[in-house]
């Protein structure tokens, strides 16, 4: 498993603990994540969450309702 695909499973337990899917949460923000967030992917999912809601008036409106429909 590459790095990356770890770090969207991580991160989705981190957004979505009742288990939305994977496919779900990759379709939202993978672009958002590739486009505002490329230069700290590899620090951990938290920085990396924490970078999409510093971003949050820039992210697809997709990302942006997975992200509040998890409370971030």
């Amino acid at each position: 498993m590459t790095r990356s695909a770890l770090g969207w499973i991580i991160l989705l337990l981190i957004l979505a603990p009742e288990a939305v899917s994977a496919q779900r949460t990759e379709d939202a923000c993978t672009r958002d994540v590739a486009r505002h967030c490329r230069a700290v992917v590899g620090n951990g999912d938290q920085v990396v969450l924490a970078c999409l809601k510093q971003n949050r008036g820039r992210l697809s409106k997709a990302c942006d309702k997975l992200l509040t429909e998890h409370g971030q």
